[in-house]
């Protein structure tokens, strides 16, 4: 069960080096967020380099209206991005995450979060405007869910020998192998492919 009651969509594009844009659903939320960042192989480059880059990436993934960032919220906002790539990663190759992440991701999630509402109301309850602090433990409280128990194996890389993308495997029979059909499982239907095809030939 969730930890943020806030519905937010999961998922985003890449494009790689050669130009081809794929989807990657991440599973999560809080994953999404790592992928700002360097994490397991996929995403080399900086996203958040100043605070109007953070205030950009959570207007375009927040329902309702959030606050611009300033420089101390971009400081808070790398700090927690980093604590949860590296726990993701420990995750997907059966390590210990680090005390001192589990308590950054803890404290973050202890702060108050943007509270959930429902539509057809004719007052507004709590702020018109969220602040960045409370997305940021929204963020924090959708990661408290991802390394929950109920987690524990689902937390993967792909099985690609050349992709290290790390994912949270929520398919009912957790038998998700790839970061993407797109990307490495077509390339794997390709190679298995050519492989029988070798194999028929060589016959």
């Amino acid at each position: 069960m969730p930890v943020s009651t806030v519905s937010i969509a999961v998922g985003q594009w890449f494009t790689t080096g050669e130009g081809v844009r794929w989807w990657f659903d991440s599973g999560s939320f809080a994953l999404d967020f790592a992928y700002t960042g360097q994490i397991g192989g996929l995403r080399t480059d900086e996203q958040l380099h100043a605070p109007d880059d953070l205030t950009r990436w959570l207007h375009e993934r927040f329902p309702m209206p959030v606050g611009a960032a300033r420089s101390r919220d971009l400081f808070d906002a790398v700090a927690l991005r980093d604590a949860i790539s590296r726990m993701a990663v420990a995750a997907s190759q059966g390590e210990a995450v680090r005390a001192a992440d589990v308590d950054l991701v803890n404290l973050y999630a202890a702060t108050p979060d943007i509270p959930p509402s429902l539509l057809g109301g004719t007052r507004q309850a709590g702020r018109s405007v969220q602040t960045v602090a409370q997305a940021l433990s929204t963020i924090a409280r959708d990661a408290v869910d991802l390394f929950g128990p109920a987690n524990a194996e689902r937390i993967r890389c792909c099985s690609s020998g050349d992709c290290e993308v790390v994912y949270l495997d929520t398919s009912r029979a957790a038998s998700r192998r790839w970061c993407s059909m797109q990307r490495c499982g077509n390339r794997a239907k390709v190679r298995a492919h050519r492989a029988r095809k070798a194999g028929r030939v060589a016959a």
